[in-house]
């Protein structure tokens, strides 16, 4: 699916579908400042990862989301990046407007919904109770977003249809996977886990691909398939974005300069550093300090 972005009243291939308020597909590259700020939403958004590793705040709490994951956000709830930006990675997501929400959160659709008011209203219920916030590898949602892409873009005899039936599966398909996913959080499993923790440890230290594969128990290509499946970056990549995660908490303290930062992060030079900074954020790092 290539990056796209369709807004209400703004791309004609939403003409006739009023309560689709934003859909698209964002492959984002770099680190922008400020880019994804906390917000509030009286529409239901749907966010499906493709690949990266996304920390974002939903509703209070904070999530981990890697690819195949799904996040939805009701009417009501908080939404913004962890540290108020976008994180590196591609992900879909499709917003849509409800008839109305009361305090409870409890939606009703349009009538573009071929949905009954009951369904909607149980479909509500079943996410609120559930406290569903994010759902763990549905590729389904994503062939079933996709769908709704190809029907806008193509506009077939009877599109309009097809999509408002779409968008009653994905809601439907999101309802039946919150009741059989009771785990609320999926973190990487715990050998991930503790594999990190002792990368942050000590990223002062030149770690390689077998070193981190030992840390868990595991070779070097299926430690690196995992890796791979898990956060959509290769070992060596995966470990360049803790080493820049790290060195942006560290460049809010005034006190500690850029080379020394750039040795305990684990880079061999200031410049290293610099380069590497500035490719995946688009900032150099005392450009970055100065906009924090």
């Amino acid at each position: 699916m290539n990056q796209f972005l369709l807004n209400q009243g703004a791309s004609q291939e939403l003409d006739g579908f009023g309560h689709i308020r934003e859909i698209g597909i964002r492959k984002n590259t770099s680190v922008q400042l400020n880019s994804l700020c906390s917000t509030t939403t009286d529409n239901i958004r749907i966010y499906y990862i493709l690949d990266g590793k996304f920390e974002w705040f939903i509703h209070d709490r904070s999530h981990i989301l890697y690819p195949g994951d799904l996040a939805i956000i009701l009417p009501g709830q908080s939404f913004g990046g962890s540290r108020g930006f976008v994180d590196i990675g591609t992900f879909c997501w499709i917003s849509i407007e409800v008839k109305h929400a009361d305090n409870s959160r409890r939606m009703v659709l349009g009538d573009w919904s071929g949905l009954s008011e009951s369904d909607s209203v149980t479909i509500s219920k079943i996410l609120q109770l559930n406290n569903i916030v994010v759902l763990s590898k549905v590729k389904e949602a994503f062939i079933i977003l996709q769908a709704i892409k190809d029907e806008l873009f193509q506009r077939e005899i009877g599109y309009t249809t097809r999509v408002n039936h779409l968008i009653d599966e994905l809601l439907i398909f999101i309802a039946r996977q919150s009741g059989r996913q009771t785990n609320l959080r999926r973190d990487f499993p715990e050998m991930f886990t503790k594999m990190e923790e002792a990368l942050r440890q000590n990223l002062g230290h030149q770690w390689t691909v077998e070193e981190m594969a030992a840390l868990i128990g595991l070779g070097t290509t299926a430690f690196s398939e995992k890796v791979k499946v898990f956060t959509g970056f290769s070992p060596l990549n995966y470990l360049i974005n803790i080493r820049i995660s790290e060195a942006i908490k560290l460049l809010k303290k005034p006190e500690i300069n850029v080379t020394e930062i750039a040795l305990e992060t684990g880079f061999y030079s200031s410049q290293h550093f610099s380069t590497t900074f500035k490719k995946l954020t688009g900032y150099t790092p005392m450009e970055f300090r100065k906009k924090k």
